[in-house]
């Protein structure tokens, strides 16, 4: 199973330096790949989660591309209908060739209808919209001879039952966002049904989990996948190794975003994940700064 993170692209204390750090810290911790966020306008109801500055993802991961070597690039999620779709097949195809085949596009309906009204995109259309898209999407790449798009995967993100349904018929994976594991389980039963019913295949579990790490045991119902101890954390990602999953990214951004202001924080929450995890990194690279850390 592959370990990935969700890189804050927002925020007061982002900018092109701190995202540099960010994309090298995570890749000298050995992790697999790199998944940042989309908007594109930042309308009150976006404002209120994630504030401005705001990069934009095709954009922020050409940079980082270019400052980065092994790291896989994604984007979790990119807001389909916000843009025409030969538009996405362009820049995704782009992006795949220049970081050398590293991107791995993630998509979703989106949530946001102040900023769904501010691009003129009807919000009660978006689930349609989004199947279009990714129709147009895949329709376009198959010109090679254009595009030359190379194999870009693409991750259908959401926990609801039309986004099962997206995944299935559409994607190459289903990548849920922040469970608790029982419902997970429960989930990809329905998954594998749906997929025996559309006789198609069942698509790749990568899943996006909340990385927040405590002292004390975090016990009841409702805790999510990646929330608690070192000991919790560590079985949470054994059992969804167990379950088959791919690719589990962590999000260590825990919604406040004064949090973007001191990203060290969430860097030694990383480390620590990295060395339970043996993964192939487990350092802070030396370029950046002891106080930064």
């Amino acid at each position: 199973m592959q370990i990935g993170v969700n890189v804050p692209n927002f925020g007061p204390g982002t900018d092109p330096d701190v995202l540099r750090r960010w994309a090298q810290t995570v890749e000298g911790l050995g992790f697999d790949l790199l998944m940042i966020s989309d908007h594109v306008a930042v309308t009150p109801d976006v404002a209120e989660r994630y504030p401005a500055p705001f990069y934009e993802p095709f954009t922020t991961l050409a940079w980082l591309a270019g400052v980065t070597h092994r790291i896989r690039l994604g984007t979790s999620v990119l807001v389909l209908p916000y843009r025409h779709p030969l538009l996405v097949a362009r820049m995704a195809a782009n992006l795949n060739r220049i970081s050398g085949g590293r991107l791995v596009l993630g998509v979703g309906v989106g949530w946001a209808r102040q900023e769904f009204d501010a691009l003129g995109v009807p919000f009660e259309r978006r689930g349609a919209l989004t199947d279009e898209h990714l129709r147009a999407v895949r329709a376009a790449w198959e010109d090679e001879r254009d595009y030359r798009s190379g194999h870009v995967p693409i991750w259908v993100g959401g926990n609801s039952d039309a986004a099962l349904r997206r995944a299935v018929r559409l994607g190459e994976a289903w990548h849920p966002l922040y469970f608790t594991l029982p419902w997970l389980r429960e989930a990809l039963e329905r998954v594998g049904g749906l997929a025996r019913e559309q006789g198609r295949p069942v698509p790749a579990l990568a899943p996006r989990i909340v990385l927040r790490l405590t002292d004390t045991p975090v016990t009841g119902p409702g805790r999510l996948a990646g929330e608690g101890t070192t000991d919790q954390v560590h079985d949470d990602l054994r059992e969804l190794r167990a379950l088959g999953t791919e690719t589990v990214v962590l999000d260590p951004f825990d919604g406040d975003p004064a949090e973007t202001l001191h990203p060290q924080r969430a860097w030694r929450a990383l480390a620590t994940v990295a060395a339970l995890e043996n993964l192939t990194g487990g350092h802070l690279p030396q370029e950046i700064p002891e106080e930064r850390r």
